[in-house]
C-alpha cells in the first residue's frame, strides 16, 4: 500500500520535470524620443524678458489727504487730461473759501486807502502797505485755489495703466505714487545681461525679438539695443537693458512675454540636442539612433561643446533622424521600444 502511494506521488513529479520551461515574455519599454533637427547658435545667448513702454511714470497728488474714488482701472487706456483718481477735498476746500475771503477784506482795504490818499489824509507809505497786502491776498488766494485743483489727478500724457498703487480709502503723502501709467509710443523689452556676456555688448547692437505669444514659428521683429545699465543689480549681479522694437507693431502688447537674440551671434555648424540623449563610453559620445522598426542602435557622435541648453553635435548625426531623448542607460542595441514624442505614445 505505501509503495502504491509513494509511486502515484512520484510519477507526476517527473513527469513535470520532464516539461520545457514557458519562454519569457520580453516587453518593449518606453522611451522619450526626438527628431534632430534644430541648429545650434554659437552661444547660445538668448534672454527672456518683457515688453515695457520707453517711456513710463508712476503719477501722483501734489497734495496729500484721503483718496475718495479711483476713475480707471489696470489696462485702461486714458487720454491727456482725463481724471485718474479724486482726493477728498474737503480741507482745501475751507483753505479756499478763508484764502478768498481775505483776499476780498483786504482788497476793500486797500480801496478805502486810495481815497483817503487822493483826498491827502493817509500818508503814502501806509497805502504801499495795503497795496503790499492786497498782493499778499492774491497770491495765497491763488495758491489756495491750486491747492483745491490738485484733488483731482489727471493724466499729463495718453496711455495705458500698466499698475494700480493705491486705492480709495487710503491716505497718501504728497507725491507718493498711485498708479504706474505706460505712456503711448515706442515699446521696449527689458532684460538682464550676466557679466560673463557684457563685454560682448555695446549700445545700438542689432536684435532679433521673439514673442512667446507669437509662437516658434513666427518671424522675429527687429530691433535694436538702446540702454545698456553701467552697473550690476546688488541682487542678481546682471545688468539691465532695454531693447527697442525698430518697428511698431500693434501685436505688442505690454506686459508680454519676449526672447532677445542679439544678431552678432552668428550660426554655428551642428544640431543641438539635449544633455540627456548623450551616452558617454569612456571618451567617446554616442546617441541612441532609432530606426524604422523601432529598433535601436548606438552610433559615435562627435560633440564641439557642452552647454547649459544642450549639446552641440558636429558629426555623427544627420537632421531628421530620430533619436533617445532621455534614459540611454537602460537601452541595448538591437531593442525595439515603444516610442514616445511628446507626451504620446505611438
Amino acid at each position: 500500500m505505501k509503495r502504491s502511494i509513494l509511486l502515484l506521488i512520484l510519477v507526476p513529479a517527473i513527469a513535470a520535470c520532464n516539461k520545457e520551461p514557458a519562454p519569457a515574455i520580453k516587453l518593449e519599454q518606453s522611451a522619450l524620443t526626438l527628431v534632430a533637427g534644430s541648429a545650434a547658435t554659437d552661444g547660445g545667448n538668448t534672454y527672456s524678458g518683457e515688453i515695457r513702454a520707453r517711456h513710463e511714470t508712476q503719477p501722483g497728488f501734489r497734495v496729500g489727504g484721503k483718496i475718495i474714488e479711483r476713475l480707471v482701472d489696470a489696462g485702461a487706456r486714458v487720454r491727456t487730461g482725463q481724471a485718474l483718481m479724486r482726493l477728498d477735498a474737503g480741507d482745501a476746500g475751507l483753505q479756499l473759501g478763508a484764502a478768498e475771503a481775505q483776499y476780498r477784506l483786504t482788497e476793500a482795504d486797500a480801496k478805502r486807502y486810495r481815497e483817503l490818499r487822493s483826498k491827502g489824509f493817509v500818508s503814502q507809505s501806509a497805502l504801499d502797505a495795503k497795496e503790499a497786502a492786497l498782493k499778499a491776498a492774491a497770491a495765497q488766494a491763488g495758491l489756495a485755489r491750486n491747492q483745491s485743483a490738485y484733488t483731482t489727478l489727471r493724466a499729463d500724457r495718453a496711455g495705458v495703466v500698466a499698475a494700480i498703487l493705491a486705492e480709495a480709502g487710503q491716505v497718501v503723502s504728497a507725491g507718493q505714487p498711485v498708479l504706474r501709467l505706460a505712456q503711448d509710443g515706442e515699446r521696449e523689452v527689458a532684460i538682464a545681461i550676466p557679466e560673463t556676456q557684457l563685454a560682448n555688448l555695446k549700445v545700438g547692437a542689432a536684435a532679433e525679438i521673439t514673442l512667446l505669444a507669437a509662437g516658434e514659428n513666427a518671424a522675429p521683429l527687429a530691433g535694436h539695443l538702446r540702454e545698456l545699465s553701467p552697473a550690476a543689480d546688488p541682487a542678481s549681479r546682471t545688468y539691465a537693458a532695454r531693447v527697442t522694437l525698430t518697428q511698431a507693431n500693434p501685436d505688442v502688447a505690454l506686459g508680454m512675454t519676449a526672447r532677445v537674440r542679439f544678431t552678432t551671434e552668428k550660426k554655428s555648424d551642428g544640431l543641438l540636442i539635449p544633455l540627456t540623449a548623450i551616452f558617454q563610453q569612456g571618451e567617446q559620445a554616442a546617441v541612441w539612433v532609432v530606426a524604422a522598426d523601432r529598433s535601436v542602435s548606438l552610433r559615435p557622435v562627435q560633440v564641439t561643446a557642452y552647454r547649459d541648453d544642450g549639446a552641440v553635435i558636429a558629426s555623427g548625426l544627420v537632421a531628421g533622424e530620430r533619436i533617445v531623448g532621455a534614459g540611454v542607460h537602460k537601452l541595448s542595441a538591437g531593442e525595439k521600444i515603444r516610442i514616445v514624442d511628446s507626451g504620446s505614445a505611438k
